[in-house]
């Protein structure tokens, strides 16, 4: 292959292509395209974790109640999260056939524009159910975005970066957890104008989102998506100009690249059910299936858990906030150790302290001792949430990366719509120590079927791992 000081010449092949854009060393110009995925996963990040931060404003404002009519009543908190979920599941499952069709960055900034719209129409509703509707709509276009980041963040950035830069993007997604926190602190229990508290809150999240769309223009095309589709010189003008300012940055001349195998064509359904991704596959499914149950039955429902442990709704909103500070360490810690710990065991090894830590959690009643688990719970939860992120995004080719993604992420949403009325359920009956035992076992599962199942990915190119 022709090399002129570190830049690869026109006309070369898709494995060449894709083994340059892998041998990019980290500069400017590679992190401020990881910053720009980061600031979006922000945007979609606040607008997920909204939900435990609104509650208690919801359910004043009698609007909701905190538990629900029978099992699936639809006057209750369960059921504003539920509607969520639902949209998250439909956007999801949508993502991979638009995605593969119109390409990762037109599908990515209209989804923005779309959650933000439902976001700002939701938040002059005034029954039960027409919040539902616009939160269900904006659950669309947020599940997309989840799809989109993951795939854009594992087929743009150079393999040897791959686990850092998903501790990134979550470190600044995570940083609207206490953000968020602080602002329901703030204005929830107050009505600044004459407008509830909890529509502030909503309101800000939609006008910074729209900021975020305009930055978003910015992201080039993901070149191995223009390689599926046969566009080889669109995918080959990116590349040269990232290898251009990458190689203007680093001072001198870029690592010779490592071809792998490389045969583009259509991607289809089908192929997820076929060997080696078969067993994947149903491992991502029961993955997102039970990992669900202790993530947003913790995130989702703080503020409500801490009251069910005898917490004024004030004190709950102010230890939230300090609860939700510790959210981006996580993230934090996983970029200085992400691409040296294997992914797999960085997922066994963090459900195992929450599982413990959890279980301490829902039975004390001490104020400092439950701040003190609801931070561990949240730093172990934002490990474990960067590392199968990045994990789920690397176990597909490229041709059915976003279907395959989308597909076994899809069951993560369902899993939510019937969690959060078990766990209104659970925590009616059997309060917080209940709903941590439920929580408890469902990650005892996702350990065992992540350790037996689960290939190594950590260091390794997407050509390699999808082979």
């Amino acid at each position: 292959m022709a090399i002129s000081d570190g830049v690869g010449v026109a006309g070369s092949g898709a494995a060449e292509l894709v083994a340059r854009l892998d041998r990019l060393p980290p500069t400017r110009t590679i992190w401020s395209i990881i910053i720009l995925l980061s600031i979006a996963y922000f945007f979609e990040l606040y607008e997920q974790l909204l939900t435990g931060f609104i509650a208690p404003g919801l359910t004043a404002s009698g609007l909701f109640e905190t538990t629900t009519r029978g099992l699936f009543g639809t006057s209750g908190i369960a059921a504003f999260i539920a509607a969520l979920f639902a949209g998250l599941t439909v956007g999801t499952l949508i993502t991979g056939w638009t995605a593969d069709r119109f390409g990762r960055r037109a599908v990515f900034t209209w989804a923005l524009l779309l959650y933000t719209v439902m976001t700002v129409f939701m938040a002059f509703q005034e029954t039960a159910a027409t919040i539902n509707l616009f939160r269900f709509l904006a659950g669309i276009g947020l599940g997309m975005e989840s799809v989109i980041i993951d795939t854009y963040i594992a087929e743009l950035v150079p393999r040897s970066l791959r686990g850092r830069a998903f501790a990134c993007s979550q470190a600044f997604g995570f940083c609207a957890v206490p953000l968020g926190a602080f602002l329901a602190w703030l204005l929830v229990p107050q009505a600044p104008l004459g407008f509830d508290g909890w529509r502030w809150v909503v309101l800000i999240g939609a006008a910074m989102a729209l900021g975020g769309w305009y930055i978003r223009l910015r992201l080039p095309e993901s070149p191995r998506w223009l390689l599926e589709r046969g566009r080889t010189a669109e995918a080959e003008a990116i590349i040269v100009d990232l290898e251009t300012r990458v190689a203007a940055e680093h001072g001198r001349p870029l690592p010779e690249p490592e071809c792998c195998e490389l045969a583009p064509r259509q991607g289809r359904y089908s192929e997820i059910w076929q060997p080696p991704y078969r067993r994947r596959t149903l491992m991502m499914i029961v993955f997102n299936i039970f990992q669900t149950i202790g993530y947003y039955g913790f995130l989702n429902w703080v503020p409500t858990l801490l009251i069910a442990q005898g917490i004024t709704v004030t004190k709950s909103l102010a230890f939230t906030v300090l609860i939700a500070i510790t959210a981006p360490l996580g993230p934090v810690i996983g970029f200085v150790i992400g691409d040296r710990i294997e992914r797999k065991w960085m997922i066994v090894g963090s459900m195992a302290v929450l599982s413990t830590v959890g279980l301490v959690f829902g039975a004390t009643r001490m104020p400092a001792l439950l701040i003190a688990c609801g931070m561990l719970l949240t730093t172990f939860q934002n490990i474990m949430s960067y590392s199968y992120h990045a994990y789920q995004a690397e176990l597909f080719p490229t041709r059915i990366r976003a279907k395959a993604v989308g597909f076994v992420y899809s069951f993560s949403r369902m899993s939510q719509i019937a969690n959060a009325f078990i766990i209104a359920f659970v925590l009616g009956r059997y309060g917080a120590s209940g709903v941590f035992m439920l929580i408890a076992l469902a990650y005892l599962i996702v350990m065992s079927v992540v350790t037996v199942f689960g290939p190594r990915t950590s260091g390794r190119a997407l050509e390699e791992i999808s082979q």
